[in-house]
């Protein structure tokens, strides 16, 4: 029977006239008469056309879901129905002329249906677009509104987080500042408590390496001091009172010593010791160390007198002072020490105990050198245990023309201090220039500010600069150049910077600080306002008239090119011929000392070019 249908159909489609899937013939072809909605509800129609419409989808609520699609009633029709978007495939043939889904899904829907009378009709039809809604809880605004929901609790989810990480890590950096600013504190203790034990540079060392290398000093005034009678006294006096007084000594000593620039080495009870020179090596220290030792006699000399009128119990001093070699370093390993060793500690210490009450007893080695500053008693040749026969002076004070009213050192003093320290800074600026300049400082190197500095030392001479003038003049000379080594650019804030650093560490004070940066600002600036600044720019320009001159300016030349400052030979000779013509020489003993005229050396240059 199947087959026939089938049959049947074939015929009438590839007969009938075709349009749009749809076979039409002369009689009217079957359409949906009605739908009913689970059983109780019915959709007829549009009662204008009565054709369901085609162009428009049908919205059925979740709830009606069960529909039965029911065609016009005729005898001789056969269906075969298909639902797009639920049934797999068409259906069976059957004579009935309805169809029912129950329990449709939410979904998009057409309903086709195919027709034969298994004579001369048949064709395939679509009956409705229909849609069915979902429940609710899945419509599309109910899904947006789970996504807006869920977006909500992830994006406070994430806010909480990130309030609760920032909140930890708020803490957590809170506690690492806590901690670092209390090892930086604890670091600035230990570096303090270092400093108050150690020499800085020691101590910086320890802190580095973890241990401190022993170090020879040739050159070091050791100064030992010891209470007369301690030990009679110290059985007489209440002892919470006797180291009370001892600390009232030596915090006064710590404080002159450190003034002065002189370490601290050790108290063993009674005894104060401590030594010049070290750990930074200077010329001056024999001649502070005494200074020191004069402060502490007064001191006690104060203290006797105030003593003696209260009628208590007085304390003497003895000073022994010698200058010589000795081995400085750091021993122990948990409770560390500053100490030094050699025959020179020992002699010092043969000093202080040779010496007298209130007396200042220093060897004849240190005499030598502190002669020209301080009245010295010879008192002879005086026998030292394990050392023979050795010269010994008492110092009674310093030489009345280099002190002043108050007993203490005036200017005159200073400055013959200050000349010896000249030294001690002339090799500190090479040193520095040796460790520190970039190699490709070709010309303003430790050679130019030797030849500089001699350079002045000998017109200052000539041209009887007097004494403080030359000072200033020598450490102007030996700072003009060192701006080069850290900031080419920019020598002259360099240079007065460095001026502003080291010299107050000499004891210059602050008008001698003025006054170098004054000669140095001028050397700069071409401006000679002084003899100091007119012998400055004879010493500055010197190399102008000297054989190598041609040498030397081929130096600069390169220097000047390895900073980015390139200039063609030409223009470099043309600029030199200025500078030779602009800078003569201004001091009678600067032209005199000329080796070679301006017009030899332009002509040495023009030779130079060709």
């Amino acid at each position: 029977m199947v087959f026939f249908r089938n049959l049947g159909l074939f015929l009438i489609l590839f007969t009938g006239v075709v349009s749009g899937g749809t076979v039409i013939n002369d009689e009217e072809f079957p359409y949906l008469a009605r739908i009913i909605i689970n059983s109780d509800s019915l959709i007829t129609p549009d009662t204008a056309t009565g054709y369901f419409p085609l162009n428009e989808t049908m919205v059925f609520n979740y709830r009606h879901n069960n529909l039965l699609f029911e065609m016009e009633y005729r005898d001789t029709m056969d269906y075969c129905f298909f639902l797009k978007g639920y049934d797999e495939g068409w259906g069976e043939w059957r004579s009935g002329n309805y169809k029912e889904y129950t329990n449709l899904p939410a979904g998009k829907y057409e309903l086709r249906v195919r027709y034969t009378d298994l004579k001369h009709m048949g064709g395939e039809l679509l009956l409705l677009k229909f849609r069915v809604l979902p429940l609710w809880y899945f419509s599309r605004f109910a899904i947006a509104m789970y996504l807006a929901f869920a977006a909500l609790i992830f994006w406070a989810l994430y806010a909480h987080l990130s309030l609760r990480f920032a909140r930890t890590q708020y803490m957590l950096e809170q506690i690492i500042n806590k901690r670092t600013e209390d090892l930086i504190i604890e670091k600035e203790k230990t570096e303090n408590l270092l400093a108050n034990v150690l020499p800085k540079n020691t101590a910086s060392e320890i802190m580095e390496k973890g241990k401190a290398t022993k170090i020879k000093y040739n050159f070091v005034t050791v100064l030992f001091s010891d209470i007369q009678g301690f030990t009679k006294i110290a059985e007489e006096m209440n002892p919470e009172v006797l180291i009370d007084e001892l600390d009232k000594f030596f915090f006064h000593f710590d404080s002159v010593v450190e003034g002065l620039g002189i370490e601290k080495i050790k108290t063993i009870g009674d005894a104060y010791m401590c030594a010049g020179g070290i750990p930074e090596k200077n010329r001056t220290n024999p001649v502070e160390v005494i200074l020191a030792a004069l402060e502490m006699q007064v001191y006690m000399s104060n203290l006797k007198a105030a003593s003696q009128l209260q009628g208590m119990k007085y304390w003497d001093i003895r000073i022994g002072i010698h200058t010589g070699t000795v081995v400085a370093g750091v021993v122990g390993h948990k409770k560390l020490s500053y100490d030094i060793w050699g025959d020179t500690v020992n002699t010092a210490s043969r000093m202080e105990s040779s010496g007298e009450a209130g007396k200042i007893n220093i060897s004849g080695t240190t005499y030598e050198f502190v002669k020209d500053f301080f009245v010295c008693e010879h008192r002879g040749k005086m026998p030292v245990k394990y050392k023979g026969e050795l010269d010994m002076y008492f110092v009674n004070g310093i030489i009345p023309e280099l002190s002043g009213e108050d007993g203490k050192p005036n200017r005159k003093f200073i400055m013959k201090m200050q000349m010896i320290k000249l030294q001690d800074i002339e090799e500190l600026v090479i040193k520095m220039f040796d460790d520190e300049a970039p190699p490709d400082l070709y010309f303003h190197n430790a050679s130019l500010v030797k030849s500089v500095t001699n350079q002045t030392e000998l017109l200052s001479t000539a041209e009887s600069l007097p004494e403080e003038e030359f000072i200033h003049l020598k450490l102007a000379s030996l700072f003009l150049f060192t701006g080069y080594i850290s900031d080419y650019e920019k020598p002259l804030e360099a240079s007065l910077q460095l001026v502003e650093e080291i010299l107050p560490k000499y004891a210059f004070e602050q008008a001698d600080i003025d006054e170098v940066k004054k000669i140095i600002s001028n050397s700069f600036n071409d401006k000679q306002e002084s003899a100091s600044d007119n012998i400055l720019h004879d010493a500055k320009y010197d190399y102008l008239g000297r054989v190598d001159y041609i040498k030397l300016s081929d130096k600069l030349l390169r220097e000047e090119s390895e900073y980015g400052k390139p200039h063609d030979k030409k223009e470099w000779i043309d600029f030199q011929r200025k500078l030779l013509s602009h800078n003569e020489f201004i001091t009678n003993t600067a032209k005199l000392l000329r080796g070679i005229s301006i017009e030899d050396q332009i002509s040495n240059l023009q030779m130079d070019v060709n």
